[in-house]
């Protein structure tokens, strides 16, 4: 009988265990669970928006860019005129850059007015290359991707003569240039094609 007893008393025990063992088991998973839930809800992933119709052209001049000095050297509207219009924007996020660019061909006459009217102005004057490339030459200047491309590449081939209009360095002595814009054209008078661009980061 008090064998009976201790058995029962062992098996009672044993299956206290086994149900505690369950229960934080279960609660563990819990936490963690309802923990990757929360954290989904209240830090959704956020992903960078990009235009590349250009149909929008009007409305991400007018209206999305922000910065005005930025981008007063685009045209106004697209001409009726222009060819093989290409664009492509972006208008950033807390960790990357936002672009504007589009990319046209127009007559060559035009794209002669174009240059006589900005090589004066221009801070610096590049021949193909992208950003990086620019930004580490001696006293060098960021500038932009070649993002209307319309393919994988996104540095300019050398025949584009790149025109830094203007750009502001925001950032401080130790990081130059960790924050700022550049803005400008490019332009390959060889084939007539003109690239608006501007960058902010």
């Amino acid at each position: 009988m008090k064998q009976s007893l201790i058995n029962q008393r062992n098996s009672s025990a044993q299956l206290m265990k086994a149900g505690i063992f369950l229960a934080l088991l279960f609660g563990s998973l819990g936490v963690i669970g309802g923990g990757f839930y929360f954290s989904q809800i209240f830090s959704p992933a956020t992903k960078t928006k990009m235009i590349n119709n250009s149909s929008h052209y009007r409305e991400i001049r007018h209206k999305l860019w922000s910065n005005s000095t930025q981008i007063q050297h685009f045209p106004s509207d697209i001409s009726p005129a222009a060819k093989n219009v290409s664009l492509s924007y972006s208008p950033g996020g807390s960790q990357t850059n936002s672009f504007f660019q589009v990319r046209m061909k127009l007559s060559p006459s035009e794209i002669q007015k174009i240059l006589l009217t900005y090589r004066p102005q221009a801070q610096r004057v590049y021949h193909g290359g992208n950003t990086n490339d620019h930004a580490n030459l001696p006293k060098g200047i960021p500038t932009t991707f070649f993002y209307t491309s319309n393919t994988t590449e996104d540095s300019f081939p050398p025949s584009y003569e790149i025109l830094v209009l203007g750009a502001n360095d925001r950032g401080n002595t130790n990081f130059p240039w960790n924050h700022g814009d550049s803005y400008g054209v490019a332009i390959d008078s060889s084939t007539s094609d003109i690239v608006y661009w501007a960058e902010a980061w």
